[in-house]
């Protein structure tokens, strides 16, 4: 194998073709029984990343769709968890809880829930970054920001899924959750 480097020719492009094809004679002069084969450095190169390209967009369609099935899951949950408790939140609706309070109160209980997800997950999740990292010969370390980020966008993903939900059980009219009784 023989490597060439070849100078940039902004202004003229087909500069290369006629090195390449100089090469082409020549290599034929000295090897008539070979034939000529060129690659370019950064094709082979960007071959190396293929893989990796692939299993990046592979990844991001299945977060699409896990997180849109995980988002479905909290809304079936906030519903389930809101019509369980709508006699309470009358209750508390009659003796002078506001709607930001009654809110707070229902998004506690997702929000705990998240975090321990959360707790249980990082480790997992720092260790398998670090596996993969390590197939490179350059390779970066895993800064905590990652995970700061992940737990922020995963609790404003997740309390705008329930929000609608709750604030309208924390508006609904107390008397009609209360008149069973």
């Amino acid at each position: 194998m023989v490597q060439i480097a070849l100078k940039p020719q902004a202004g003229n492009p087909q500069s290369w073709n006629k090195a390449i094809k100089q090469m082409e004679k020549a290599w034929k002069e000295v090897y008539p029984e070979f034939d000529f084969e060129y690659h370019f450095m950064d094709d082979d190169i960007a071959q190396f990343y293929k893989k990796e390209q692939d299993t990046a967009q592979l990844l991001n369609w299945a977060t699409g769709l896990s997180i849109l099935i995980s988002c479905l899951g909290l809304l079936g949950l906030a519903i389930h968890s809101t019509n369980q408790r709508t006699k309470e939140i009358g209750v508390r609706k009659v003796l002078g809880a506001t709607v930001s309070q009654i809110v707070t109160l229902l998004s506690a209980d997702f929000v705990r829930l998240i975090v321990v997800a959360f707790v249980i997950s990082l480790p997992i999740a720092w260790y398998a970054m670090h596996q993969w990292l390590q197939k490179f010969a350059y390779h970066t370390n895993i800064s905590a920001w990652i995970f700061v980020l992940a737990i922020g966008s995963t609790l404003i993903v997740a309390l705008l899924t329930i929000s609608m939900q709750t604030i309208r059980s924390a508006m609904a009219n107390p008397v009609k959750s209360l008149r069973s009784e």
